[in-house]
């Protein structure tokens, strides 16, 4: 370093060097070591140093105009302090580079992207699972999953419940049920420390009257007059589809199969009664193969798919005499196949969509005349209500209905049971009026009369 130039490294000699370039290094005169390097880019900070093995290093600090000359000067007093305390400034800095780039890898996006996309494509909706977190949650996609917390739950709820068109609640809590199965699947492989909103739960908001109408329908059930106009729509919808087909082979399409003879024209109506007559949900449904059913014994077994990743082992549902008969008639005209789908795709032989069914329910509600807010799902209700109100168990109809806690069964049709709160309450009135009878007897008053 013989002949070395020395100036005090301040923002007007940096100035005047990058006009002026330096043909050699320039060292600062107060901090040892520490100068500039000209170069065809520009100037560089750097700063001399030795380690405590007395090993001459370099540390490169940034280039001029990137860095400020108070920012350089700061951070090679930084650097001078590691050093005077017996460490390795150039250690330091790889450390935190490679601790920079281990939070990089821990960002939602980057664990989204790489390991949790790997996980979700073995499983059956894992790319929706997948387009749901980017979308919802496109802000935190930069953030690292260990800084996530309460307050931001918060107020991601907030800015989605304030959006023109909100989404409802139930909407909401998939999405961050989905987020959250993410940070679990972090945690348990030891990418983080821990899940941070491990707790956190979604704030469910007060209901206003007229969503508190909307649930006391929600769970309705059938009533005899909308049963019967139910099997009415199936018939119709049968009707008109043979008709369609008598137009369709009378104007040059014969080659068409004819649909005078067979019991049914298409899946909608064997569908639509399988899930009247069992109650299962229509996922359980549209994958229902013929390797479940057993038409001998009169029973399906299979795992339901809803509850598969808690209770992945097979369940055991008993068909009755109406459902077995809609399977056998279903599965002759298929021509009695002894494995694949119930009901596959018309189009593609494979599982049908999840909304395949939706239009066709439209079709049938509107030739029964049944009320456009008759969802499909309501024949799942139906099926448990009607089970409840003719006594059966609640535990039973916990069983039949696949539900993974009694509990769910209890708030939702426990209020059908015939004898659930009415017993209670006639033995309230039946005391009453025994205590009524009783102080008149000591007043000489008229005794209540029961109603």
């Amino acid at each position: 370093m013989s002949g070395k130039t020395n100036q005090k490294l301040t923002a007007r000699t940096l100035e005047r060097l990058a006009k002026a370039p330096p043909t050699d290094n320039v060292f600062d005169t107060e901090l040892a070591g520490y100068h500039v390097r000209p170069g065809k880019r520009g100037l560089t900070f750097r700063l001399y140093y030795r380690t405590k093995t007395g090993r001459q290093r370099i540390l490169t600090i940034g280039r001029y105009g990137t860095l400020t000359a108070a920012q350089a000067r700061e951070n090679a007093i930084e650097a001078l302090a590691i050093v005077a305390q017996g460490g390795d400034p150039r250690a330091v800095l790889e450390e935190a580079r490679i601790e920079e780039q281990r939070q990089q890898q821990q960002t939602l996006g980057a664990y989204l992207a790489g390991p949790y996309t790997a996980f979700q494509n073995r499983k059956k909706d894992g790319k929706g699972t997948l387009r749901r977190i980017e979308k919802d949650f496109s802000c935190w996609l930069n953030k690292s999953m260990s800084s996530l917390s309460r307050d931001q739950v918060e107020r991601w709820q907030a800015e989605q419940e304030s959006k023109d068109k909100p989404l409802a609640f139930g909407s909401l809590k998939r999405s961050y049920d989905a987020m959250h199965a993410l940070l679990v699947h972090a945690a348990e492989r030891k990418v983080i420390p821990a899940n941070p909103l491990a707790g956190v739960k979604l704030q469910k908001p007060a209901m206003s009257d007229d969503a508190m109408a909307d649930q006391a329908v929600s769970r309705r059930y059938l009533d005899d007059e909308e049963v019967e106009a139910l099997f009415f729509g199936l018939e119709a919808y049968q009707d008109d589809r043979r008709q369609q087909r008598r137009s369709s082979r009378c104007h040059g399409k014969a080659y068409l199969p004819d649909l005078e003879g067979v019991t049914y024209v298409d899946h909608v109506k064997p569908w639509i009664l399988t899930m009247y007559y069992t109650g299962f949900r229509p996922g359980d449904i549209t994958g229902l193969r013929w390797e479940h059913v057993n038409l001998t014994f009169a029973t399906i077994r299979k795992v339901v798919e809803k509850t598969a990743h808690h209770h992945p082992d097979p369940m055991t549902f008993p068909l009755s005499v109406a459902a077995l008969d809609v399977l056998k008639g279903w599965h002759h005209q298929q021509g009695e196949p002894k494995a694949g789908l119930v009901f596959p795709s018309a189009r593609n032989g494979r599982r049908m969509d999840k909304t395949a069914m939706q239009k066709p329910w439209a079709t049938v509600r509107k030739l029964a005349g049944l009320p456009d807010d008759l969802h499909l799902y309501s024949l799942r209700h139906h099926f448990a209500s009607q089970l409840v109100m003719a006594g059966v168990d609640l535990l039973a109809v916990s069983k039949l209905m696949a539900h993974s806690d009694i509990q769910t069964t209890i708030a939702h049709y426990a209020h059908l049971s015939p004898d659930h709160t009415r017993d209670a309450v006639e033995v309230f009135a039946r005391k009453t009026l025994r205590q009524g009878a009783d102080r008149t007897d000591t007043t000489g008053e008229e005794p209540l009369q029961s109603p």
